[in-house]
Parts: C-alpha cells; sequence; structure tokens
C-alpha cells in the first residue's frame, strides 16, 4: 500500500522539485526576457562598494581623502585603503596642475579649505618628478575583534 502511495506522489514530487519554469520569450537582441531580469555578475566594474549605498561611500571616501592629505598617513581597512588611493591620487594630480578650475575641483571634494590651498601650495614641488602613485597601502596585521585586514595608507 505504501509503495502504491509513492509512485502516485513521484510525478508530482518531480514537478514540485524541477520548481516553475520561466517564460521564455526572444526580444530584438535574441536575449530572453526572464534572464535579462536577473542581477548580473560585476565583471570588470572597478569600484569597490565598501557595503555602503552610494552617498555614503562618497562621503567615506572624501572624509579618508581629507585625512590622509591632512595626516600623511591613517590606518584603516586594506578594503578602504585601497579605494581612497585613487581618490587621493586625483587630488595630488589636480594640485600638480594648479589651475583655478582644478583647485575648484579639489575644493569640491575635501573637507578642509585650507588643506587644498596647502595642498597646491606643497604638491608641485614635492611630487614635481612622479607621474601617479603619490601614495602606498601597507597590510597590517587583522583588526582585534572581528579579525578584518588592516592596511595602512602613506603618501611616498
Amino acid at each position: 500500500m505504501r509503495f502504491a502511495a509513492l509512485l502516485l506522489l513521484l510525478p508530482a514530487a518531480a514537478a514540485f522539485l524541477a520548481g516553475p519554469q520561466l517564460p521564455v520569450s526572444s526580444s530584438r537582441n535574441g536575449a530572453s526576457s526572464a534572464l535579462s531580469s536577473l542581477e548580473m555578475m560585476r565583471h570588470g566594474k572597478r569600484v569597490a562598494k565598501l557595503g555602503l549605498p552610494q552617498d555614503q561611500r562618497k562621503a567615506l571616501l572624501r572624509s579618508l581623502t581629507t585625512e590622509v592629505i591632512r595626516h600623511g598617513r591613517i590606518t584603516t581597512t586594506l578594503a578602504r585603503a585601497k579605494a581612497v588611493r585613487s581618490e587621493v591620487d586625483k587630488m595630488i594630480t589636480l594640485a600638480k596642475d594648479g589651475s583655478l578650475s582644478a583647485r575648484r575641483q579639489a575644493m569640491g571634494w575635501m573637507y578642509d579649505k585650507q588643506l587644498v590651498h596647502a595642498l597646491f601650495e606643497q604638491a608641485p614641488e614635492r611630487y614635481s618628478e612622479r607621474n601617479g602613485g603619490y601614495c602606498r597601502v601597507l597590510q597590517t596585521l587583522p583588526r582585534k575583534g572581528d579579525n578584518s585586514k588592516m592596511g595602512i595608507i602613506e603618501l611616498v
């Protein structure tokens, strides 16, 4: 009796385990509409998300950029250090340019107006022979508590 009941339930169980069938309709470019609504992988995207929404991520990068340029060296997580490295390089490149437009762009990104003026005075002679790579990221010991990778970002 039990074996007969299992045989009756077997087609229903197979249909249940197979899951719902996605409707496939071809679009103009040949891709199916069901697959186009799925989230795709981020191949080749170089922006570090840092687990934050865009506005919070931008504020974090702005404050870290300001602090790296102010102190010359800060300790933060390794992912944040690698993300802020490109922003610091952009600010120093703007300072080497020295134009009014570059100064306004730097003032729009960094939080300290006097720090922007000091950067534009000191950066051209300090980094005149370098063509990029104005800061380095060093990996340090993991943080106590959550064991996250830590790093030091410093100006060269």
